[in-house]
């Protein structure tokens, strides 16, 4: 695996980067043409648990998902690593395992335990400076350069904008490759934070429909500077939409007729997740005599 995220993020074109919870729907970003996918930490609780982003997911979990991720696609894989699990120690074995099962990029936010979703209410941080040692840490761990890692802040909410932005500074004097404010509340403050580390440093937008931020397509959030932008939930969130209906439908009809047109067939799912590439490869393998 090449990891291009470094330059790609130095283009002008912003990168899009739809989240993803597992290796099927990563399989779909990529065989949708997107060369950055987002392994959102939100969304693998909301699919492995059938619960909220509130903390409830450890560090193994998520690089056990991404190790299984990256056995099936190539593009690069942004990860999202919450607090990095605990102080700086910490921060260092999650960099180490993420890196390990092949991370591109490597996300820590500043929030304290127990952390919750950016875009709930109720959020807590630790002080800039622990979090600044974290980062330290982090850069210091990585084994390849081209690993990138991407600071969070959260201070929005809880100290303000002004704090965010101070937040921020302190981060990319700490060594992070790409900041992430998160939850701008409108789009002055989105026009503040790029006109402020415009040539600096990468920003990272942030899309959750019905969250604290304004949402914008691609192209504007590309106008106003940012050089990356995630939509963590909004796959969960269209395929939990799509079941519901599916669910429904079947428990009012007991038939799935109605659904033949919006769904794949057994023959096209199994196209699509390669079966005839993988039993072709197999029996190149096979005794000549079974």
């Amino acid at each position: 695996m090449i990891n291009n995220l470094k330059k790609r993020l130095a283009d002008e074109k912003i990168t899009v980067a739809p989240g993803i919870y597992d290796a099927l729907s990563g399989l779909l970003v990529e065989q949708a043409g997107f060369s950055t996918a987002y392994m959102s930490g939100a969304s693998l609780a909301y699919t492995r648990f059938g619960r909220p982003d509130i903390g409830l997911i450890g560090m193994r979990e998520v690089a056990d998902t991404v190790t299984v991720i990256r056995e099936r696609i190539d593009i690069e894989l942004v990860v999202d690593g919450d607090t990095g699990y605990g102080n700086a120690l910490n921060v260092m074995r999650t960099v180490k395992e993420f890196e390990r099962a092949g991370a591109s990029a490597i996300q820590l936010e500043d929030q304290d335990l127990p952390k919750r979703c950016g875009h709930l209410n109720g959020k807590t941080l630790v002080p800039a400076s622990e979090m600044v040692g974290k980062l330290k840490a982090a850069v210091d761990t990585r084994v390849d350069p081209e690993t990138l890692i991407i600071a969070r802040t959260d201070a929005i909410a809880v100290e303000g904008f002004e704090c965010a932005l101070e937040r921020a500074e302190k981060y990319l004097e700490a060594g992070a490759d790409v900041l992430f404010v998160e939850a701008p509340e409108n789009r002055d403050q989105m026009e503040k934070m790029n006109l402020q580390f415009s040539g600096r440093i990468p920003l990272l937008a942030n899309m959750v429909e019905g969250g604290k931020t304004p949402v914008s397509g691609a192209d504007d959030l590309e106008e106003l500077g940012y050089s990356i932008v995630i939509f963590p939930g909004g796959t969960v969130r269209a395929v939990s939409f799509a079941m519901q209906e599916y669910m429904g439908e079947l428990k009012k009809t007991g038939s799935t007729d109605l659904w033949r047109n919006r769904m794949f067939d057994f023959r096209g799912f199994n196209d699509l997740i390669g079966t005839p590439e993988m039993l072709a490869k197999g029996e190149r393998y096979a005794d000549p005599k079974d």
